[in-house]
């Protein structure tokens, strides 16, 4: 154990934090943290860990959802910068205009996006949940914002429901092709593909099994398979690795690697919690509105 590693697990005991991270940060941020999950699983133990200070490692989306979910609690984010493209990849004017022209739609916001569009959303929803809660809302109608490729993941399942596609996407997902996860399976003939629902319709068709990260790491682990080819974000590979040792993992292509995530490292962790910096703050107006769909989110989700 380094020094540095020492050193943040005694400011987490003296601060009475706890450190939570998402599959896609870097293999030394999962290995000192508390939980390692996906979004919705993320956002679900924000809820109910007793700690009073929370470190989310993660991009900053995270960290706003964590303290729209626990208000009274210090939420930090160890790189401020580390920021999800696709949390903007929406417009305010444009979901004005959907629901003018369908008064009885449902706006679902995928829960990676800022706590602003939240705000101007029915409900939230995770890659785990989405089918599940998009299939209990009563509206036939439904916006869903910002990622259009899990949007139709969701709507290629529910055919009696209305969708309205925002042009939103991962770009870490979308650039991973269908002739990138054909020549790996060529490489590679007896692995199973494995599919994040961010990825290009085409590359979801080719999906063996297509899911949440948390979703991909249960197949994987439960599979009688030996190989699998990862179509998703390379830090998940740590925990593929972590729970099946003996099994092999590809991915698609080379480029599987969100430079955001990467952001959060040992010393920024140490840095917040040591100095109390990278507090999330949010607008009042935006905090109350904002937090209505999350916590619907984790109601239609139990």
């Amino acid at each position: 154990m380094s020094l540095l590693v020492k050193k943040i697990q005694k400011l987490k005991e003296e601060k009475n934090a706890v450190i939570l991270a998402h599959y896609y940060v870097n293999d030394e941020i999962q290995e000192i943290a508390d939980y390692i999950g996906d979004s919705y699983y993320l956002s679900k133990i924000a809820t109910e860990v007793p700690q009073e200070t929370i470190v989310l490692c993660g991009v900053t989306f995270m960290g706003e959802s964590a303290k729209l979910l626990n208000p009274q609690k210090t939420v930090l984010i160890p790189d401020a910068a580390a920021h999800c493209p696709m949390a903007d990849m929406a417009g305010i004017d444009k979901i004005d205009a959907v629901k003018n022209e369908h008064p009885d739609v449902a706006v679902v916001c995928y829960i990676n996006s800022t706590a602003e569009l939240k705000a101007h959303s029915d409900v939230c929803v995770t890659s785990a949940n989405a089918l599940k809660i998009v299939k209990a809302l009563p509206n036939k109608n439904i916006y869903f914002i910002p990622d259009e490729n899990l949007g139709r993941f969701v709507a290629s399942q529910l055919p009696g429901k209305n969708f309205i596609f925002n042009d939103g996407f991962c770009h870490v997902h979308a650039d991973i092709s269908k002739e990138d996860v054909l020549n790996a399976k060529e490489l590679n003939p007896n692995a199973k593909i494995l599919v994040h629902p961010e990825c290009t319709p085409d590359v979801v068709k080719l999906g063996d099994y297509v899911g949440s990260t948390s979703g991909i790491i249960q197949y994987a682990t439960e599979s009688s398979c030996n190989e699998f080819i990862i179509c998703t974000e390379i830090g998940v590979l740590y925990q593929l690795k972590q729970k099946n040792p003996h099994k092999h993992f590809y991915t698609a292509n080379s480029r599987q690697c969100c430079s955001d995530m990467k952001k959060i490292s040992l010393e920024n962790v140490y840095d917040v919690l040591k100095n109390n910096t990278n507090i999330v703050v949010l607008k009042e107006d935006i905090k109350n509105k904002a937090s209505f769909p999350l916590k619907r989110m984790l109601e239609l989700g139990e």
